[in-house]
């Protein structure tokens, strides 16, 4: 019930964008960003992203950062964060003055809610080479969800982090920050993860995916989250459910593209040529798909 009035309010108070055959967009989930010790979980794909994030700004792509970007539970001092990755906040800049970046928040930067939080943090950087501030985001303004319009159709597309209904990470979220704060936070850096996460856990990872799924059969709507780590691309008669997956795999970050009407799942990730080099490649793993085949309203009304 709490899953089902969560999901609503976040659709009904998203911020909305229209997409047609020209249009792409790009959406990754669940960077983790810390601050470059031995507990940040993003640091081993860093270079991974980076060259990713490089190819979908140079072709034109909408950058959707679908939640838990930074990781604002363990470090809440941003400006550690955005000292460990400048080349990454680098390229999120330059989406940002291009009008193409759309930064959601989730459970593990819930921060971002507060709009006083984002003008201390995010507006703007200090260069220490020239010891001034410059601007950085700007009146950046983070959203909790983004319904995606198709202009022709009208079919939509719901955009949550994913964690609205979890209720360690949506009611309860205080607690939990407290405890990945000072005492999971220092048994990530021997590789020893928290089993109350969904990642870990694959009864409460099914558990909310059996919620969403019964929301999006009550709706009628896709629904495009991340939050649990584990990437989901519906097969063709399957409820409408897809899930980005994070950036934290080993070696392998994980997207989603909408590239016109067409979605598709994507990883990017290590590999070694023919010469032994290694090589950043990128492979679609599921689609591409026309989006039409996921409209429920068609369904039922051929049903």
């Amino acid at each position: 019930m709490f899953t089902k009035r969560r999901l609503t309010g976040a659709y009904e108070g998203a911020t909305v964008k229209e997409f047609n055959e020209e249009t792409k967009y790009v959406f990754i989930s669940d960077h983790h960003r810390g601050d470059g010790s031995l507990s940040d979980e993003f640091t081993r794909n860093r270079n991974i992203f980076q060259y990713a994030l490089d190819y979908y700004y140079q072709n034109d792509f909408v950058y959707v950062e679908a939640g838990d970007g930074d990781e604002l539970w363990e470090y809440q001092d941003f400006k550690h964060i955005k000292n460990a990755h400048p080349g990454v906040f680098s390229t999120i800049k330059k989406f940002y003055d291009d009008d193409r970046l759309i930064m959601m928040w989730g459970n593990h930067n819930i921060y971002l809610k507060n709009p006083a939080y984002v003008e201390k943090h995010y507006y703007t950087n200090y260069d220490e080479y020239h010891d001034t501030f410059f601007d950085f985001l700007p009146d950046l303004k983070p959203i909790e969800a983004l319904v995606l319009k198709n202009e022709k159709t009208g079919q939509e597309i719901l955009t949550v982090h994913g964690h609205q209904g979890d209720a360690p990470n949506d009611q309860f979220w205080r607690l939990t920050m407290l405890s990945l704060k000072y005492f999971w936070r220092f048994l990530h850096a021997f590789g020893i993860r928290n089993p109350s996460s969904p990642v870990k856990n694959i009864n409460r990872r099914h558990k909310i995916e059996k919620n969403y799924s019964k929301w999006i059969a009550e709706n009628k709507k896709m629904l495009i989250c991340g939050h649990t780590h584990r990437f989901k691309f519906p097969k063709k008669d399957a409820l409408p459910y897809f899930n980005i997956g994070c950036c934290v795999y080993p070696t392998i970050i994980t997207a989603l593209e909408l590239v016109g009407e067409e979605i598709q799942l994507v990883r990017w990730h290590v590999q070694s040529d023919k010469d032994g080099n290694l090589r950043i490649m990128r492979q679609i793993m599921r689609g591409p798909v026309n989006v039409s085949e996921f409209d429920l309203r068609e369904f039922t009304e051929t049903n």
